[in-house]
């Protein structure tokens, strides 16, 4: 992975990170060179987030947020921004279901 992206994407982490600090949601990160060994990594075509969100302590809704290469133009605020409506959209689309509201 080139320095420029890496250091894009670090900053995604960074900020994305900063605008979430919701206790159900936990986020894993699968950035190879960035929050992952690069050699290490299982699917290094495309980094992605892993959303989990815990509803309560026995039920936990997963979601994987990919970063796409079209994404990759875009500045680190614009991809966490983008992110972070991803993760908006879906907690309030779990919460909709749980509370019964379709």
């Amino acid at each position: 992975m080139e320095a420029a992206l890496k250091a894009k994407l670090t900053k995604v982490v960074e900020l994305v990170d900063k605008n979430l600090a919701d206790p159900d949601i936990e986020l894993d990160y699968f950035i190879p060179g960035v929050t992952m060994d690069e050699e290490t990594a299982l699917d290094a075509s495309e980094p992605y987030i892993l959303l989990t969100y815990i509803i309560n302590e026995d039920h936990t809704q997963k979601q994987r947020i990919p970063i796409k290469d079209n994404y990759l133009s875009k500045t680190p605020e614009d991809i966490a921004n983008l992110v972070t409506f991803f993760i908006e959209q879906f907690t309030e689309q779990i919460d909709s279901v749980e509370n019964g509201a379709q």
